[in-house]
């Protein structure tokens, strides 16, 4: 497991500065006016869901002509706003600023014959992205290593190495080729290292929630080197999928939504290659988050287990 995380430390950074500049809104308008003073902290505390609620907003526009997926209906795009908004909460102001090494890396001496799994995480978040899934995937005996893409801002390139190690890892450990599950631009980074290394590694499957294989509108703003990889129609992209014409990926699955407020429009998060799966009304970390996904993922990597013949059962305790 990585001994230090920069994500964790600037998110932490930022949650403090927040909460900051609400209680001293709150001290200097309190003697003015106490509920101008409260509407003013609340309104700092909330950027973030007043931002995710612009995007869902975005999103019916841009993807009118997309003809993957549905129009999101008001009724999804509420359910999506509030429940996006609730799991940013969670995951970038508890999960990954403090608890990302809540759940350790599971390749103990028990590792050995079990399917094992490699999870990435995607633009601006680390390792403490994957804690329920490492939980689950220790209470089905599936060894897991969590990597952090780090610097956060580079190049995409630039994290083929840390997978590499990571997929490496678990390869040893169990004798078997890992699953890769990744979320966002964390399936960027995957196809990034397949480039790089596939033809000296083996992965039984790639799972990808969320990812913008053909990029996304939304990075148009971005000024990072990452994120201007991801652009729609970017040169990177292009010699990217080039390439998988030539060296074709291992069995991918995309799960995408007609909610993403992050990825769209929605047929972004898709490839042809691939078996695409539609989950209708969910943003983007939710879509991560989703119960339905979750186990449904976890069925591909116990069926990539059997399919090696490798796949035994075990308590968590015997894998890490």
């Amino acid at each position: 497991m990585p001994g230090h995380s920069r994500l964790a430390r600037l998110l932490q950074g930022m949650c403090a500065a927040q909460i900051a500049a609400a209680a001293a809104w709150l001290a200097l308008a309190w003697s003015a006016s106490p509920a101008l003073a409260i509407a003013g902290a609340v309104l700092v505390l909330c950027i973030a869901p007043i931002i995710l609620g612009l995007e869902l907003l975005i999103v019916p526009w841009v993807s009118r002509s997309d003809p993957a997926t549905p129009r999101p209906s008001a009724r999804q795009l509420l359910h999506a706003w509030l429940s996006e908004s609730v799991h940013w909460y969670r995951t970038f102001w508890w999960l990954q600023p403090f608890r990302w090494r809540a759940e350790s890396d599971a390749l103990g001496p028990g590792a050995a014959g079990r399917q094992g799994v490699v999870f990435v995480h995607g633009f601006m978040c680390n390792r403490g992205f994957w804690i329920d899934w490492m939980r689950r995937c220790r209470a089905l005996g599936h060894p897991c290593v969590a990597v952090n893409l780090e610097p956060v801002f580079t190049t995409i390139d630039d994290y083929a190495s840390i997978i590499d190690e990571a997929v490496r890892r678990v390869h040893a450990a169990t004798g078997c080729a890992p699953v890769l599950v990744c979320h966002s631009m964390g399936g960027l980074a995957a196809r990034a290292w397949w480039r790089t290394h596939g033809r000296d590694r083996q992965v039984a499957h790639v799972v990808t929630l969320g990812t913008p294989h053909r990029g996304t509108w939304l990075a148009r703003f971005s000024r990072r080197p990452n994120g201007r990889q991801m652009q729609l129609q970017s040169g990177w992209l292009s010699a990217l999928q080039e390439h998988e014409r030539l060296h074709p990926l291992p069995p991918v699955t995309c799960w995408y939504s007609n909610c993403d407020n992050v990825v769209f429009p929605p047929a972004t998060a898709t490839l042809p290659q691939a078996v695409n799966r539609f989950v209708a009304g969910q943003a983007h970390v939710a879509l991560a988050s989703h119960p339905a996904v979750r186990e449904a993922a976890l069925a591909l990597i116990a069926e990539a287990g059997l399919r090696q013949g490798e796949c035994v059962t075990g308590t968590p305790a015997e894998i890490g």
